[in-house]
Formats: structure tokens, C-alpha cells, sequence
């Protein structure tokens, strides 16, 4: 069943409320994280402009990249491309206390690997069969596995790629295979769906959000991460800054007047 939709987008000043409240309990869960020594991945996929980025953004902006630590990889180097097709992503994997966010994943060989060829057929199959089993070691572990697939209208998708075009800040988000993507819509509907049908199970499930309201996206991403890891506030001792000694006292300025600063510019 798929989830109702609100019309009207979110307002900045609603998100930026909302957002704070959240990040304050995200805040929360990481000191529950590190104090349980608990292990999680979150995977964020979905197509190309499908506010991935944001939403991770907004996800780890207020807390501490030791604990919530993002992986985005590269294209694998040719050592690489001899190894088992998941090694790679598995020496990401979360050590306890920690919580992985991958940027795009091992899921990359259901969708952009495939679609374009840089996969065979056998591959993409065999990699059908054997994720859903690679994923259940995980969670047998310990894991905490969060999948999440953001899902963007074909309309909103291509005002997006335009803004990209014209805006110099964000064209370097603009690759030669995310417009080629953009040419291939139901090609990768089709291996989207292949991927739900073999790999949404019931140890590691799918959650699809809506995304073509970005704010809204984020918002209920954060919230959906708060609920599937039960955690409680932990009481922290309140810190004191300690009198500071006059002991070695010394003109600790004067040394500097031989350095060249920066330019104050503004």
C-alpha cells in the first residue's frame, strides 16, 4: 500500500522545527549507540536526484561522524574488481557503537550496474540470489539493517536534473551517467522492481519515502530511523569547566606577531 502523499510541500520554517527537534533525539540514539555498543547500517538508494544526498546531510549534520560514519564509495579499482563482489562493502561494515550510512551500496549491481551493462546477466542473478542470504548473516550478528529506497516522480526528477544545469553550485552533481540514467526511466523501474521482488525480506525489509518533497523526505527518514532503533535518553554528567591555571603564564600573543595571518577579507 503505498503511503498518502500531503499536496501542499512543507513550509522552510515547519521543516527547520521539526528538523531540530529531531536531530536533538538523534543526538539521543547516538549516545545509546556508542553505550549499548550497537551496530547499524542504513542504505540509502533510489534513483538519481532523489534527494539521497540531503536526506544524509540532515541525517548526520549535529552529530559525530565517528559514530554515525558515511560511506560512499567510488568506482572499484582493478584490485578490486577481482575480488568477491560484496568484500568491499562488508570491510564498511560497523564495528559496535557505530552506525553506517552507505551512500548508495552493494545494491548498485540490481540497478546502475546492470541497466548499463556493467554487469552480465549471470551476475545480476546470482547477485539476486545470494543478497537476501548475505543479509541475513548480517542481521544474525547483530546488525541492525535499515534499507531505504527514496522514490521521486518522473516530473520532479527532471526539474531537478534542470536546476542542476543552471545552477554552478550543484552541476558538479551532474555526471554523464546521471543524464543517461534520466533517458533511461523504465529500464530502471523495471530493475527496481526486480530488486523488491528478491531482496525486500522480512529479516532486512524495504521502507520506500516519497521524495519529491525534499523536506518532507528528510523528516520522516530521521523519524523512521528513530523508531526501527529502540533507544532511551541516557543521563549525562553535567560538565564544568575547571578555573584555568595562571601557572606558565606568559604574553602567549607576542610569538604570533611574526606569522602572516590570512587576508580579513570580511
Amino acid at each position: 500500500m503505498s503511503a498518502i502523499v500531503p499536496t501542499e510541500r512543507l513550509k522552510r520554517k515547519d521543516y527547520e522545527k521539526q528538523l531540530e527537534k529531531l536531530q536533538v533525539e538523534l543526538c539521543h540514539l547516538q549516545e545509546w549507540v556508542k553505550a549499548k555498543n550497537l551496530k547499524v547500517i542504513v542504505i540509502f538508494e533510489g534513483r538519481d536526484a532523489a534527494g539521497k544526498g540531503g536526506s544524509i546531510k540532515a541525517l548526520t549534520e549535529k552529530v559525530s561522524p565517528r559514530v554515525f560514519r558515511v560511506c560512499a564509495l567510488p568506482a572499484p579499482s582493478d584490485r578490486q574488481k577481482s575480488q568477491l563482489f560484496l568484500q568491499r562493502y562488508i570491510e564498511q561494515f560497523p564495528a559496535g557503537g557505530e552506525i553506517v550510512i552507505f551512500d548508495r551500496s552493494w545494491y548498485n549491481r540490481a540497478g546502475v550496474e546492470y541497466v548499463m551493462g556493467f554487469c552480465s546477466p549471470a551476475e545480476h542473478k546470482r547477485f539476486l540470489e545470494l543478497c537476501p542470504l548475505v543479509e541475513k548473516f548480517a542481521v544474525d550478528a547483530g546488525i541492525i539493517l535499515i534499507k531505504l529506497w527514496l522514490e521521486v516522480g518522473m516530473e520532479e526528477q527532471e526539474q531537478r536534473f534542470k536546476a542542476r544545469i543552471d545552477d554552478p553550485l550543484r552541476q558538479w552533481k551532474l555526471s554523464p551517467m546521471d543524464t543517461e540514467s534520466f533517458n533511461r526511466w523504465y529500464d530502471y523501474s523495471r530493475a527496481r522492481d526486480m530488486m523488491f521482488n528478491a531482496t525486500d525480506t522480512k529479516h532486512a525489509p524495504w521502507r520506500l519515502v516519497r521524495s519529491d518533497d525534499k523536506r518532507r523526505a528528510r523528516l520522516n527518514i530521521i523519524w523512521h530511523i528513530l523508531k526501527t532503533i529502540p533507544y532511551k535518553k541516557i543521563a549525562r554528567k553535567k560538565i564544568k569547566l575547571a578555573k584555568r591555571s595562571n601557572k606558565g603564564r606568559y604574553n602567549d600573543q607576542a610569538g604570533l606577531r611574526r606569522m602572516k595571518f590570512v587576508e580579513t577579507r570580511y
